[in-house]
């Protein structure tokens, strides 16, 4: 997958580019994809990570999203525009023996800064063409956003199910979580 741009927004700081990285580009990205990590979880998404996320922790975690890309289990795309970083999605590319038409679309993460401006809708279809490309015919996400719901329901991805109490809220409590899927053409 190439670089794609977007049409800048009235509120942005230009135009918006969508990229896969390197394993290199990634280690260079990290201090951006702390920025919208930590910005996701001080916003209450609920992606893994608890309240307070300290940047030593979301620092380590994109390293070792670098060392998967480096070692070909991930494939990690960035949204950008000149002020920096704005969203990254994953797909998880190595699975097992008995699923290799399978990817699982991970960390599907928007700064705040950048909801509501296309960002997201333009990272999943960035995710699905990347998909293609490494010949995967089936896409996996969860997700205990309702925001993030409706935008995988507009991009054709179905509902599997609701697993109630799955995980925690950054700041506590219980969350459920939705399965969705989608079969790529």
């Amino acid at each position: 997958m190439d670089s794609a741009s977007l049409e800048p927004r009235p509120h942005g700081s230009g135009t918006v580019t969508l990229r896969p990285l390197t394993g290199a580009e990634a280690r260079a990205a990290v201090p951006g994809l702390t920025d919208v990590l930590m910005d996701c979880v001080e916003g209450g998404a609920s992606v893994s990570f608890m309240a307070p996320l300290d940047r030593a922790t979301a620092e380590g975690f994109w390293r070792e999203v670098a060392d998967g890309v480096e070692c070909g289990d991930r494939i990690l795309l960035i949204a950008e525009d000149g002020a920096g970083a704005l969203g990254t999605v994953q797909l998880i590319v190595r699975q097992p023996p008995n699923q290799p038409h399978r990817a699982d679309l991970s960390k599907m993460l928007v700064h705040r800064r950048a909801r509501r401006l296309g960002v997201g809708a333009a990272l999943m279809r960035a995710a699905e063409e990347a998909a293609r490309a490494a010949g995967k015919t089936l896409l996996v996400l969860d997700t205990a956003s309702p925001d993030a719901e409706r935008l995988y329901a507009r991009a054709g991805w179905v509902k599997a199910g609701v697993i109630p109490n799955y995980a925690l809220w950054p700041e506590g409590g219980f969350c459920d979580t939705t399965y969705f899927y989608k079969a790529l053409d």
